[in-house]
């Protein structure tokens, strides 16, 4: 076998092996104080992810989830609340009348022309509730996708 057949082979492994999924905590419930909602926003992991980490901002707070993440931000109840993404080829965003409960929302990226097209998607809690089982807690500090890209963290 080539040495160029070899190290490819070798990058192709270490790649599905490690893969790009977040590292991190797996799901449990977030607390909240009294008169508060809880939005789940959760990114399922698939082998297709991508490595771009779009702002997502729900009410006040704001997160960059990866591809195997979710982040929960608590909202207070009773106020309508805009949870919006936003890359370069587009944005979306979900409008939710909260009460004190928990809500989940998919954040996917689909294909566009020449880069990801963010979608966020309100999911059923059962529904909700198979998904975001196999995602793990977004690290704080996570690195954005310029980061990534770059090889340094802000």
């Amino acid at each position: 076998m080539s040495r160029w057949l070899s190290a490819f082979l070798l990058c192709v492994v270490t790649i599905v092996a490690i893969g790009c999924a977040v590292q991190g905590k797996p799901f449990e419930r977030a607390s909240s104080p009294p008169g508060n909602a809880v939005i789940y926003v959760y990114r399922p992991y698939s082998y297709y992810s991508s490595l771009i980490r779009p702002a997502i901002t729900c009410g006040e707070d704001t997160a960059r989830i990866g591809p195997g993440g979710y982040h929960a931000f608590v909202v207070p109840a009773g106020e309508k609340v805009v949870c919006s993404v936003q890359t370069d080829a587009g944005e979306d965003e979900v409008d939710l009348q909260t009460e004190r409960r928990s809500y989940y929302v998919r954040e996917e990226l689909g294909w566009g022309a020449w880069t990801s097209m963010p979608h966020l998607n309100p999911v059923d809690t059962d529904k909700a509730q198979t998904e975001i089982q196999s995602c793990v807690q977004e690290p704080v500090n996570a690195p954005t996708a310029e980061a990534t890209q770059t090889g340094s963290v802000r």
